[in-house]
């Protein structure tokens, strides 16, 4: 089942997609029995005369409407040739009236489906069940998102992958990492007492979790108010939970670079690095490009942040338009 969002949310459309005509479509379906939003620029339906889709699959929190202001940019740059999705992890996002969390307790239970290995095949049965077959992909991955898709490329060698671009990947030694160090206690060992204040602020009326938010974010003067409802849908139910869960997985699981995929598919990738990254330093850039020294491996010499979409994803938008322009014209 497949409905569109019948809620009237406090946020309106950014005045950027109406000025454009372009406002964006939001689904709702049930994908591995897992509640699951879908963000489209472009045709809501694909048909086999879509031959190529740009496929964006989310960090962590894995809410899609993160992404609008960058998916939007990226969709009016390819001058909207090309359908630009992006597809939320199971569970991250609040269902909407009518619908639960998951249709099955039991079945979501014993497959995992908030896990790391859950997610990477609910990605994997929402191209089966969602996109044409003969539909070539260009897959945008942003953090964990990048290793999701290393693992759809292992796992479905099938796949019709014109290029794959890794935003701020981490796709190794999560724990290790600076921020994985500090987080890793939190996520692994004490996630459950951080489950009482999140319940806590997901009693408040949405206009007070904004304002919170905002509050938060005060200090910061070019942050895209885009991201306002997002991280409000975040502290109002089970998908901040299911977030935590998803990162003390991360911790636990994402140790080894996958050097084997990533060089079966080496001309497909193109891996963008931050300078300042805590969760995959730059020691984690030059280590790969040592590696794998014909490979597409760019280091940030902007200053942006990993969590990109607060501020700057119309600026990371025209990098990759520009990394993927060519492909899409052959």
């Amino acid at each position: 089942m497949t409905i569109n969002d019948p809620r009237q949310l406090d946020f309106p459309i950014h005045k950027d997609f109406k000025a454009a005509g372009m406002e964006p479509h939001t689904d709702f379906t049930f994908c591995c029995g897992a509640i699951t939003e879908v963000l489209k620029f472009g045709p809501r339906q694909l048909h086999p005369e879509h031959k190529q889709l740009i496929l964006l699959i989310p960090g962590n929190p894995g809410l899609v409407g993160f992404y609008k202001t960058f998916m939007q940019e990226l969709h009016s740059l390819l001058e909207h040739k090309y359908p630009v999705w992006a597809v939320s992890h199971a569970g991250h996002c609040a269902a909407p009236d009518g619908m639960d969390m998951v249709e099955d307790g039991r079945a979501a239970a014993d497959d995992d489906v908030f896990g790391l290995n859950g997610q990477i095949e609910h990605k994997l049965a929402f191209v089966r069940k969602h996109i044409p077959k003969g539909s070539s992909l260009v897959l945008v991955g942003h953090s964990i998102g990048c290793y999701i898709i290393l693992e759809m490329m292992r796992r479905n060698p099938e796949l019709k992958v014109l290029k794959a671009v890794m935003l701020f990947p981490t796709i190794e030694r999560m724990a290790e990492s600076p921020q994985g160090r500090s987080m890793t206690p939190l996520l692994c060992q004490m996630r459950y007492l951080a489950y009482l204040p999140v319940f806590l602020v997901s009693l408040l009326p949405d206009i007070l979790k904004a304002a919170l938010i905002k509050l938060v974010f005060i200090g910061m003067s070019s942050l895209d108010h885009c991201i306002l409802q997002p991280t409000v849908q975040l502290l109002s139910g089970d998908c901040a939970a299911n977030s935590m869960y998803l990162g003390g997985q991360e911790m636990r699981m994402v140790l080894e670079r996958d050097n084997e995929t990533i060089k079966k598919n080496l001309d497909k990738l193109i891996f963008y690095y931050g300078a300042t990254d805590h969760w995959c330093p730059v020691k984690y850039f030059y280590d790969i490009k040592r590696d794998f020294p014909h490979g597409d491996f760019r280091l940030c010499e902007k200053g942006f942040r990993h969590a990109f979409v607060l501020d700057v994803g119309r600026e990371v938008a025209e990098m990759v338009a520009e990394w993927i322009s060519g492909v899409l014209r052959t």
